[in-house]
């Protein structure tokens, strides 16, 4: 009786509950929808690109002429400057210290350079011719001393070492009263002219050393930049900076915090956001089918139902590797992409510099 009835219908059970599992293994789930729909391109045949937001002058990474000790910081995330404004400062006890050492060789140096060109002084003159009368009075006293001496040598009262002795005694009185008149001369002249040019030199030299002492300290204070610039009728330039204003993007020291030349580490990002740009990435495979005439939209992540109208700027004609990933399942880290510049009409709505978005351009028009 168990062979003949339960057997069988055990059997049959276990093959129909193994068709039932195989039947739901082979099964495929349903499909997720994902938590927020990526952006989808409006035109049949496209060119797409992900972009990043930027500035229209490109985001300025500010750095330190000379390492130091940060002493003060004048700006703050969100602030508005202008080209040449202040935005940090480092200690600069040391140089300006340097500077008036500088100051007070510059000032020693003109003193000098002066004297000389005030000489010769009138009120040194009858000092001078005193000298003279000096020497031409004591010139006369020892001729008259050797000539006693002279008359005297017959009568064996005077030896010949004294006689001697008093005759270089009027030769020396007759170099000095020469001596005297030549310095005379010399100081009637006034300064010789290769001694003021030296002191001039000295001069030049001082202000070049008192000048390179200030560019230091100003080294010390980070500003601005200038914005742009404009080219005369003469050939030269000059910064136009009129109605141009930076918004302060980020700010990465503190007072108290040391810097140093680091390459790629921004210490404060300006940028100048009267219109934004968008910097998009196009893979180098699309590179030939890419056009500047193209239609494009940008659609930010997170809210693809908005569409943000571009309008060409500019090719960065350099193909780099690529930098910016999307995180994509498809997307290649191994290949290069040509850079794009667009000028995106924001309509009023708020976009942020680094914001990534969604590049869609009209390839189907042609």
């Amino acid at each position: 009786m168990l062979t003949r009835y339960v057997l069988p219908l055990i059997a049959l059970a276990t093959l129909v509950f193994a068709i039932t599992q195989m039947t739901k293994a082979q099964q495929k789930p349903p499909a997720v929808s994902p938590p927020i729909e990526p952006g989808k391109s409006p035109f049949v045949r496209q060119v797409a690109g992900a972009g990043i937001i930027e500035s229209e002058t490109e985001n300025i990474a500010i750095g330190s002429h000379v390492p130091g000790v940060v002493e003060k910081v004048f700006v703050r995330v969100g602030q508005t400057v202008r080209p040449s404004d202040r935005l940090f400062q480092l200690d600069d006890r040391a140089l300006r210290a340097d500077v008036a050492v500088r100051k007070a060789n510059l000032l020693n140096a003109r003193a000098s350079a002066d004297k000389l060109e005030m000489t010769p002084r009138k009120e040194e003159r009858p000092g001078n011719e005193a000298k003279i009368l000096e020497a031409d009075v004591n010139l006369k006293d020892q001729t008259l001393a050797y000539e006693r001496l002279r008359k005297l040598t017959d009568s064996s009262a005077v030896s010949d070492d004294e006689l001697t002795r008093k005759q270089m005694a009027v030769e020396l009185a007759k170099a000095t009263l020469s001596r005297v008149k030549g310095d005379f001369k010399l100081w009637e002249a006034g300064a010789w002219e290769p001694d003021r040019q030296i002191a001039r030199s000295v001069v030049e030299q001082a202000q070049v050393q008192l000048s390179q002492a200030e560019t230091e300290v100003a080294r010390l204070t980070a500003k601005a930049p200038q914005a742009r610039w404009k080219q005369n009728a003469d050939g030269s330039e000059n910064a136009d900076d009129e109605g141009v204003q930076y918004k302060v993007l980020q700010v990465n020291i503190r007072p108290g915090e040391y810097v140093g030349n680091t390459p790629n580490s921004p210490l404060i990002v300006l940028g100048f956001v009267g219109k934004l740009h968008v910097r998009v990435d196009l893979d180098e495979n699309d590179i030939a089918r890419f056009r500047p005439d193209l239609v494009g939209v940008a659609k930010p992540r997170g809210n693809p139902n908005i569409e943000f109208p571009l309008s060409f700027v500019r090719v960065d004609p350099y193909v780099i590797p690529k930098r910016s990933l999307t995180g994509a399942n498809t997307e290649r880290v191994d290949t290069r992409v040509l850079q794009v510049i667009y000028a995106i009409n924001t309509k009023g709505q708020p976009l942020y510099v680094g914001q990534q978005v969604d590049v869609f351009l009209n390839a189907g028009s042609k």
